[in-house]
């Protein structure tokens, strides 16, 4: 069975190729990306055979193992388990979600290839999106518009190789950053943020890009998780010790065999409304991907456009500056990247403000960092919740884009928010859920390997 399987593998991988090879000479003078493609099923049928490969159970679009109640809110349906519960007394590494986890190939400066572990959560095509049970978002086909991709290709065994690679072994650091004189009058002192050090824990060479263009033309999401490197920093330890360095191969909540990882949530906030659950895999400068814990991929830098929008293939968000702090006992928590920068052992994340949702056909998982800064004392800052607050802090005077926006950056183009200027630094995060507070404190599926 298993040499039968082979066959009908190497047999999609040859259709794939000789579909794609015609495909671009019938189409050489179009930059255009297919939305919707035979050849992109066929892509995920490969994809789906290696999980099976690999010891797992391949999505089934028309069977999910897995159904979810309105108020769970889940935008990925192939998840295979989502952990709600807030309270890290009870589960010390917080919400958490347990995704499908791919095997490929890694191509390394020499050229030689280095087995990888990887997840992949949207898609550009419609069908292979509904097939991989992911997002589908159309916005990332621009991307093939610019340098800021890759391409991927398939072995004879249906396996997918990256052009790019990435190295987990560095120690992640961070050195708060003090206060800062202030930029002019109207602005308070800056404090941790931004940090005086970074040292990312995960850095990827020039040709690693998430955004992978395969042989159809579709562009996928596909973020590395381990290769023999170490591990992403964002699969926590299983002991409680969530956010520390760690790259033990033995990490059981990176299971190769069941080919399953599970990975830490992060918050925000989306239309007024907390849980907008994401996750952060890459980013394209040092000081996100240290804060976030993501891989440093500068190739995201070539991605089009810097601060534009509905344009390009990049979506904008906004973390603030200096928002509220864990210790002002807000009853709707803290925010803002002076928290997780104060200590080099981070315990909390951001809970940056997001525009829109999955739901939304102009979502894209590559997100445009627009910072704004407080100019109000401490104890008068708010919890920023939509950007329609923001634009309205924004219009008054209580909000500022950051002082360390680049307000040189080309295609300003901005329907969102035409006040807020782009940092020029981009955060790769997926949204997985926007649950109700109704379903906060529930297990569904199965949310640990």
């Amino acid at each position: 069975m298993k040499n039968r399987n082979l066959l009908f593998t190497g047999a999609l991988v040859a259709g794939i190729l000789f579909a794609s090879c015609s495909s671009d000479d019938d189409n050489s003078s179009s930059p255009q990306v297919p939305t919707e493609t035979p050849i992109a099923v066929q892509e995920a049928n490969l994809l789906l055979a290696s999980i099976a490969a690999d010891g797992g159970t391949p999505y089934n679009a028309e069977n999910p193992a897995l159904t979810f109640e309105a108020d769970e809110n889940v935008f990925i349906p192939s998840v295979l388990g989502l952990d709600y519960r807030l309270d890290r007394n009870v589960a010390p590494e917080g919400p958490t979600v347990r995704l499908p986890l791919f095997k490929g190939w890694e191509t390394l400066a020499d050229g030689t290839r280095r087995e990888a572990h990887y997840v992949i959560t949207e898609s550009s095509d419609r069908e292979q999106a509904r097939q991989l049970g992911i997002i589908y978002a159309p916005r990332m086909a621009a991307a093939t518009n610019g340098q800021g991709t890759q391409t991927g290709t398939w072995t004879e065994d249906g396996r997918l190789i990256f052009e790019g690679s990435v190295d987990f072994s560095p120690k992640r650091s961070l050195t708060p950053g003090g206060a800062p004189a202030t930029a002019n009058g109207d602005r308070v002192e800056l404090f941790s943020f931004p940090p005086a050090e970074v040292i990312p824990g995960a850095v990827a060479d020039e040709n690693w890009s998430s955004y992978v263009v395969l042989p159809s033309g579709t562009v996928i999401n596909a973020q590395l998780m381990a290769n023999s490197t170490g591990l992403h920093d964002r699969i926590p330890h299983g002991n409680g010790t969530t956010n520390e360095q760690q790259d033990n191969q033995d990490n059981p909540n990176l299971d190769r065999d069941g080919a399953a990882v599970v990975l830490q949530l992060l918050d925000g906030w989306h239309d007024g409304r907390a849980y907008y659950f994401h996750i952060v895999t890459d980013t394209s400068a040092p000081g996100p991907a240290t804060i976030e814990l993501g891989v440093l991929a500068p190739k995201l830098n070539q991605i089009p456009t810097f601060g534009a929008f509905p344009g390009g293939a990049m979506l904008p968000f906004s973390p603030t500056a200096n928002g509220v702090l864990p210790s002002a006992n807000n009853p709707d928590g803290f925010q803002g990247l002076n928290t997780p920068s104060s200590s080099n052992r981070q315990v909390n994340d951001p809970t940056n403000t997001f525009p829109i949702d999955p739901n939304n056909t102009q979502y894209a998982p590559m997100w445009d960092a627009h910072i704004t800064e407080f100019t109000v004392p401490a104890d008068e800052r708010v919890i920023l919740k939509s950007f329609g607050q923001i634009n309205n802090l924004l219009a008054d005077g209580t909000l500022v884009p950051f002082r360390g926006n680049n307000s040189d950056l080309p295609g300003q183009i901005n329907t969102l928010s035409s006040a807020l200027t782009p940092t020029g630094a981009i955060i790769n995060c997926p949204v997985i859920s926007q649950p109700l507070s109704s379903a906060i404190g529930r297990i569904i599926g199965e949310p640990t390997n």
